[in-house]
């Protein structure tokens, strides 16, 4: 990911938190961080994939993530969901919901596989054992992407349709703040999180320059190239 450095514009009005009777002290429990990801669009075309952005935090105060299983399926031609953040030592798994045949694979250097061909009914699964962002194909369909995101931290989060985010459990503590989006550079910032709390943030991603470019297959061929189909 192409990494911009720059400062947010960030609201000076706190956070409120409060504690109830009986209950663990935020200062144990963690506290909540919330804000909004605006993503610029050609044309100042209201975006309608906002809410494939991921926001995350790194620090010496950030909590290691803990490995879990997930599962991002093949239907109609596509990768469902699109997208999906993990924590380190996590397994996908890849079913095939579609009545033909799928080769998913990935070439990314921080997690390269090859599932190979299989049909309808069958899951293959992938450990991710390096963070990093995973970009996943069909070697059978051109038109198929999705994205893993591999994280150290259980500290990440993705906004909702609107932009609106929540990272919850964040110790306090001197962070720095990622927001980045397939179709815009990573931006990040430096984030400082109280025990009352933190400002909350708003996050400008710029992803006016983005132009589509086709993928390999993952032998390093042009799809419309090849002379073999499945």
């Amino acid at each position: 990911m192409r990494k911009i450095r720059r400062s947010f514009g960030i609201s000076i009005v706190p956070v409120a938190l409060a504690v109830s009777a009986g209950k663990v002290p935020l200062l144990a429990q963690g506290v909540t961080v919330t804000g909004q990801v605006t993503l610029l669009d050609k044309g100042d075309r209201p975006p309608s994939d906002v809410g494939q952005a991921v926001i995350w935090l790194t620090g010496d105060q950030a909590p290691q993530g803990a490995p879990t299983s997930v599962e991002i399926a093949t239907e109609d031609k596509q990768f469902v969901p699109h997208l999906i953040m993990v924590t380190r030592g996590s397994t996908v798994g890849f079913p095939n919901h579609d009545p033909f045949n799928h080769n998913v694979f990935s070439v990314s250097p921080e997690g390269p596989f090859d599932l190979g061909l299989y049909g309808r009914g069958t899951t293959k699964s992938v450990r991710f054992d390096r963070a990093g962002v995973i970009k996943v194909y069909c070697n059978v369909h051109a038109s198929m992407r999705g994205l893993v995101v591999v994280q150290e931290t259980s500290l990440y989060a993705q906004p909702g349709a609107d932009g609106s985010f929540r990272l919850e459990g964040v110790p306090p503590g001197d962070y720095i703040v990622h927001v980045w989006h397939e179709r815009a550079p990573e931006v990040t910032g430096p984030l400082k999180v109280t025990e009352s709390g933190a400002a909350p943030l708003a996050l400008t991603l710029d992803a006016r320059g983005y132009r589509l470019v086709q993928h390999k297959d993952k032998n390093g061929r042009s799809y419309s190239d090849r002379s073999r189909r499945y």
